[in-house]
């Protein structure tokens, strides 16, 4: 109803694994019954074309009581491969770190519109509303005269929707968390280019994650299914002007990538794939540019590696009375540890849980943020770290580049990854059904 007025009990700003997760998971532990979920596209999105769900994301998924549509169609894999192109040399480290996978909770790459759907599944018809694009926020005085207040949010088409919580699940540039007052996220240094490749005849590729290094650039190939393999090139951006002889190839390939403005270059798929293409020919082995030369178009994208500054994620408001944040909203974070998704389903679990036990949403708010805060913090921080030394440090020269190349190759994979892998084994736990006596009407 364009330019009218709709009552919920919670509102979700954002369509993506963190809103729809948070939604069932609201659901599931009782906390809310009448949730309207906001997406400003047409139909559930699909950007990313891939991710890897590594154990903290499988017990998430267990609580939420989808894992079982997705394991079964998704193999695990044990072991990624690394080649340093410059050396020649190959390392293999097991994706577990020093733990022991058991079968339901194995690392396993799967499509992110599968897990969309699968989450989407469970919410009753009607719970997401499309071509909805949220614009403005305000508080205003609950009836009753407590102290409780009432969030109004507008859409783009007029529409001003009244609810007890907002949660902005809005992704990197969250129009929640400017409204929060959170710092704006901020660039790794490096972009990416991420896309599926599609072979009808199936590709004959080993299960696990390849990864090949080089000056400035790290690529990678994971198969998904027997005809579909997801990949990745990350390069280092060149701040302008200071292009040095070491740097020649990265710089080049930044070049041909941004050839035109970042907008117009991430919204043409086909003059990304021919910056890719043109520059790799010579840089990358052929295994890989196989691989690429069999992009779906439709799943081709670009874009800066960025990430909220972990020091602000401690220090700065992330949730205002009955106002927070979850997934990239309140902690965008680089790739590199696989834990955008993973820990946007964490936040759903936890969120849920606190506002089941709370006796106000702000209070239940205030007591999610709180539990998340370090544990947020220090991902994003592994997540920098490790891209930052695979990459054989970002925009460094000299003995410095050395340096860091050297701790990589001798010491990074070898012992410190495992480490920070393990990390990445941290159950969230159940959905706890809601507080006896809780009215949720």
């Amino acid at each position: 109803m364009a330019g009218g007025g709709v009552d919920a009990e919670v509102v979700i700003a954002g369509g993506g694994i963190a809103g729809l997760a948070t939604a069932l998971a609201l659901r599931r532990a009782g906390a809310a019954r009448d949730v309207v979920v906001l997406e400003r596209h047409e139909e559930l999105r699909d950007t990313g074309a891939a991710l890897t769900i590594f154990p903290n994301g499988w017990f998430a998924l267990h609580a939420l009581g989808v894992a079982h549509k997705l394991t079964s169609r998704y193999g695990a894999y044990e072991t990624s491969k690394v080649t340093n192109l410059e050396t020649g040399s190959t390392q293999v480290f097991r994706f577990a770190g020093n733990k022991t996978c058991s079968e339901e909770v194995k690392v396993r790459p799967l499509d992110r519109k599968a897990l969309l759907q699968a989450l989407a599944e469970e919410l009753p018809p009607g719970t997401v509303r499309f071509s909805s694009k949220l614009v403005s926020i305000d508080t205003e005085p609950a009836a009753g005269g407590d102290s409780s207040e009432i969030v109004a949010v507008q859409l783009d088409d007029g529409t001003v929707i009244r609810a007890k919580v907002l949660i902005g699940c809005d992704g990197v540039h969250s129009l929640v968390a400017r409204w929060l007052g959170m710092s704006e996220p901020v660039t790794s240094g490096r972009s990416a280019v991420r896309g599926l490749s599609v072979l009808p005849g199936g590709h004959g590729v080993k299960r696990g994650l390849r990864q090949f290094i080089s000056e400035g650039l790290r690529a990678g190939i994971m198969p998904i299914s027997d005809t579909v393999i997801y990949w990745f090139l990350v390069n280092n951006i060149v701040p302008a002007g200071k292009s040095t002889p070491r740097s020649h190839t990265a710089h080049a390939l930044q070049k041909r990538i941004n050839f035109v403005k970042e907008k117009e270059a991430a919204g043409d798929p086909r003059k990304i794939l021919e910056g890719v293409t043109n520059m790799i020919v010579n840089h990358m082995p052929t295994e890989f540019l196989d691989v690429v030369c069999h992009s779906d178009l439709d799943n081709l994208s670009w874009a800066q590696l960025l990430y909220r500054n972990p020091w602000s994620l401690l220090t700065s408001r992330a949730t205002h009375g009955s106002v927070t944040v979850a997934g990239d909203a309140f902690h965008p974070m680089t790739p590199d540890m696989a834990q955008g998704g993973c820990s946007a389903l964490e936040d759903a679990i936890i969120l849920a849980r606190a506002l089941s036990r709370a006796t106000t949403p702000a209070e239940g708010l205030a007591a999610y943020v709180t539990e998340r805060r370090w544990r947020v913090a220090w991902m994003v921080a592994g997540a920098y770290l490790s891209g930052w030394v695979q990459q054989g440090g970002t925009n460094v020269s000299g003995m410095s580049k050395y340096l860091v190349k050297l701790f990589r190759d001798k010491i990074f994979y070898r012992f410190v990854s495992p480490r920070l892998v393990d990390t990445i084994w941290f159950n969230c736990g159940d959905l706890m059904p809601q507080k006896e006596g809780k009215d949720n009407t």
